[in-house]
């Protein structure tokens, strides 16, 4: 087995570029003016893009149909090793609300950059975000600012400047959006998604910047620059800059499937036409033919009429890969006999599963198993490159897709949010429903000051309650009062009486039904710990290979919650678990490991869902992560017949399924499992 390292070259891409048609094609752009190309297939468009940023005199704008093409190809171009970013579009119409910080920051480091003559090699974006307008090179100080080691600033100014953006300057930064100045040294919390970092003053000199773990306040990896972005507000209506006008003489564009492009750019401007700050498509494809020293657009079918300026290249599409894996494992090797292949692995799990996959075919002399080379390379689409001469080519199949799961991400990058501390819980907005633990339900008027006799005026809070009358709360007693937090309710409570008996009488049973209920809680947890339960081994090589796989990047508190949930698996004392998050917070990866744990030890494992719906869903997601592996999900639903219902139940209590998932079915007396080893609700 054999395996290339990210951002080093690939025997594959030594291929690609040595092919006669590519060198023609490389000849031609070297020229400059228009050049096509005709037959690319997958991401081998990638691929020559990345062999024409290798010898372009210039930067490369790649300019692709979709928002999410775009991300695709940049990590891609890493593992290539070619420096590559996305100019994004701002995902909202012009007058609606605020684009997103992350993207604005994006767009506009990259206008920096560009001003600046430090454009990265390839420049990946999506045709709306060029239809889309960019501040006048005027107005960019006010929108970004960069800040560098050695830089001189005046923190009077830059708070100035941070609170006219719409940040807000506290003591401890938590949450994105915030910032802290205490002498020399400075916290900056972006909004967006990215790490906080503090700089560090000698007077009036940047002398460091390090990013900072928000919860202990202590620095972490040292940082070079951090980009500030300033007020978004009006940024689409206001950008009448078209971004291919800063762009240098040097430099090269290459028009993805041209007609997707204008198809995708007319339905954006049919979207957009009535609102200032976005181009029409004939408009941004001449801005782009203006500034190019070279036009090549790449298609799989189409190419230029003007024929000695028009390629036509070797890759196919790869072959349908079945479902099951023996089969697909099969295919592969029949695609071996004729190609060399390369099995690219998005993940160090992904690589070792699939070494373990073909070292079982070697192990047997499977024919074409020593033409397959495992690679730990990242590509998203796979491909055919035929030997125009007649002799052999090879393939680039993705992992992923030999397995078809499509829609796989790499992990991203880190992201950190703040957690939910005592001083974000006690923030009041006037309007905002309170709670007065002696008083009752209050709406919070706001802060203000009384005078005192003896001393200075003392700072409360007003709280109204009903019938108007209004309770001022000293500050130094700002623990009786928190937020509102209803049931479930989206309308407004009643307010308390101040005084009155009902908030008092409410509380007392509210107490009484606590303590029933802290008393049945007593009793199932005393009969649990009396029943001796199943004590999980630790994790497996398949475990962490399973784990691996997982396209994304763990948030902490995802990795807390599996790391207790691996404890209680652990534990002879039966699971007893709650998961509790937001929508997206990964609630599912978690029972899915939990789950794997359970089946690679002969247990079986009952997924209870509330709607049918939701059962197919789980269904597809749970064979989706286990599918590299030899255990069998199914679901009970009304979608099944009754002969195939019958069939499932009987393979149940066989043991032959591993993973049930279905709704109330699953508690009926004729659903028996051989060895059901936990429950996830």
């Amino acid at each position: 087995m054999s395996a290339t390292a990210p951002g080093t070259s690939s025997w594959w891409m030594d291929r690609i570029t040595a092919d006669p048609s590519v060198l023609k094609l490389l000849e031609l752009v070297a020229e400059g003016g228009e050049v096509s190309a005709r037959g690319v297939a997958g991401s081998s468009t990638t691929m020559l893009v990345a062999a024409v940023a290798r010898q372009a005199p210039g930067p490369v704008v790649m300019v692709v149909p979709h928002l999410d093409d775009a991300d695709e190809v940049v990590e891609e171009m890493a593992d290539l090793g070619v420096d590559a970013a996305s100019f994004p579009a701002l995902e909202v119409m012009p007058g609606e609300r605020e684009p997103a910080v992350d993207l604005v920051s994006a767009r506009l480091g990259l206008v920096r950059s560009s001003l600046e003559g430090e454009l990265p090699a390839v420049v990946v974006a999506p045709f709306p975000a060029l239809m889309q307008g960019v501040p006048p090179v005027a107005d960019l100080q006010d929108r970004l600012r960069v800040i560098r080691e050695g830089d001189e600033i005046d923190p009077s100014a830059l708070a100035e400047w941070l609170g006219e953006a719409g940040w807000s300057r506290i003591d401890i930064i938590e949450n994105p959006g915030e910032f802290a100045i205490r002498g020399g040294v400075i916290d900056l919390f972006p909004p967006g998604g990215a790490m906080p970092v503090r700089l560090d003053l000698f007077g009036d000199e940047v002398e460091r910047l390090h990013e900072i773990d928000p919860r202990s306040q202590a620095n972490d990896r040292r940082v070079e620059s951090i980009e500030l972005v300033g007020t978004t507000e009006g940024l689409l209506t206001a950008g009448n800059t078209s971004f291919a006008t800063l762009l240098p003489r040097t430099t090269t564009v290459v028009l993805a499937e041209l007609g997707e492009i204008v198809e995708q750019g007319r339905g954006y401007w049919e979207r957009v036409r009535d609102s200032g700050g976005v181009q029409g498509p004939p408009a941004t494809l001449a801005a782009l033919r203006d500034v190019a020293h070279c036009l090549l657009d790449v298609n799989e079918f189409s190419a230029s009429q003007v024929e000695d300026r028009a390629v036509s290249l070797a890759p196919a599409p790869l072959p349908s890969f079945p479902e099951e894996l023996g089969k697909a494992m099969d295919e592969l090797l029949e695609l071996a006999i004729e190609d060399d292949v390369a099995l690219a692995c998005s993940t160090d799990g992904e690589f070792e599963r699939a070494g373990e996959i073909v070292a079982r075919r070697r192990a047997i002399d499977a024919q074409g198993a020593d033409r397959i080379r495992i690679e730990r390379t990242h590509v998203h689409r796979g491909f055919r490159w035929l030997d125009q001469d007649g002799g052999s080519g090879f393939s680039l199949v993705p992992f992923h897709e030999m397995l078809n799961r499509w829609g796989v991400r790499r992990r991203g990058g880190r992201s950190v949010r703040g957690g939910a501390s005592r001083q974000e819980f006690l923030r009041f907005e006037p309007g905002d429903h309170v709670v007065h633990r002696d008083q009752g339900i209050a709406r919070f008027v706001g802060l203000g000051s009384l005078p005192r006799e003896d001393g200075p005026d003392q700072e409360v809070m007003t709280l109204e309650f009903d019938g108007g009358s209004h309770l001022h709360v000293p500050l130094s007693r700002i623990e009786l009062v928190q937020k509102y937090v209803g049931a479930g309710s989206t309308s407004a409570p009643s307010l308390s009486t101040l005084g009155g008996r009902r908030w008092k009488r409410q509380k007392e049973k509210v107490s009484d039904s606590v303590q029933d209920l802290a008393g049945e809680m007593l009793r199932v947890q005393a009969a649990r710990s009396a029943t001796p339960g199943i004590r999980y081994p630790a994790d497996t090589d398949w475990q962490r290979e399973f784990e691996a796989e997982f396209p994304y990047e763990e948030t902490e508190d995802q990795v807390s919650a599996i790391a207790a949930v691996k404890r209680d698996m652990s534990s002879s004392t039966p699971m007893d678990r709650l998961i509790c998050g937001d929508v997206g917070f990964g609630k599912t990866e978690i029972a899915i490991r939990a789950a794997f744990k359970a089946v690679e030890f002969g247990r079986q494992v009952a997924v209870l869902v509330p709607t049918t719906v939701l059962a197919e869903q789980h269904e597809r997601t749970f064979r989706n992560r286990f599918r590299a592996y030899p255990f069998r999900v199914e679901s009970i639903s009304r979608f099944k017949s009754g002969a195939e219902e019958k069939e499932l139940l009987g393979e149940l209590a066989e043991g032959v399924i591993d993973v049930l998932i279905g709704t109330h079915r699953i508690l009926s007396q004729d659903v028996r499992f051989k060895d059901l080893g936990m429950v996830v609700i």
